[in-house]
């Protein structure tokens, strides 16, 4: 699954590709493939850590873009990986960027495992959470769908930073809200950085979760 998600980074134009693990087995099968595989440390809390550590071994040049593209996502989009990139590129404010898609359905909208993201004017966001955000509150009553002009987004978890702000990411403590959430991109906000978001029409059709996940990726596959 690991190597299916670095073609699908090949393909994005990416000038180099890393698979970033803990893990020798995954080292090995990346290495027979043909990819670079690097051995990080174990006891990273999250993938930018890992990240971090990845940047700080290769050095790359401050202004470097790294994608971070997790090994659960064989299906996903080239074009989305140049997009996030592309997105960073252009917005100086922001250290990271990632990427969101609109959705509708209401199941969607109240599930935990479904992170939402709310958008400023610049498209950045101001928060990720796994609760239900933004919140109708006067007509998300009962089984009423969500309206239809209400601007409901779903995090996309693919990241790209400047290879500048991972050496310094690798030195922020974790934040509280990160903690409870469980996003490691609320580090970065609750140190006040700024996060640039693409609304894109590239969203991953499934990543790998369960073991359903996995009959249907390979069903696809085939």
């Amino acid at each position: 699954m690991v190597v299916h998600v670095a073609d699908r980074a090949r393909l994005s134009g990416a000038v180099q590709v890393v698979v970033a693990t803990d893990d020798e087995r995954i080292v090995e099968a990346a290495k027979q493939y043909g990819y670079f595989a690097m051995l990080t440390r174990a006891d990273h809390v999250s993938g930018t850590d890992r990240i971090a550590e990845v940047a700080s071994r290769e050095d790359w040049p401050d202004d470097a873009i790294v994608v971070n593209v997790q090994g659960d996502e064989p299906l996903i989009d080239p074009a989305l990986i140049s997009e996030v990139a592309v997105t960073l590129a252009s917005n100086k404010e922001a250290v990271m960027a990632t990427a969101c898609h609109g959705i509708q359905a209401k199941a969607d909208f109240v599930n935990p495992n479904i992170v939402k993201v709310v958008l400023d004017k610049q498209r950045h966001a101001l928060y990720f959470s796994r609760a239900p955000i933004p919140y109708p509150r006067d007509t998300f009553t009962g089984d009423a769908d969500l309206p239809l002009d209400m601007p409901v987004y779903r995090h996309i978890g693919i990241y790209a930073y400047r290879a500048k702000f991972l050496s310094q990411y690798a030195h922020i403590p974790p934040a509280a809200i990160e903690q409870y959430e469980s996003l490691e991109q609320l580090r970065v906000l609750y140190q006040g950085y700024k996060i640039a978001v693409a609304v894109t029409d590239n969203a991953p059709v499934t990543g790998v979760d369960t073991e359903c996940d996995l009959a249907y990726v390979r069903s696809v596959m085939e």
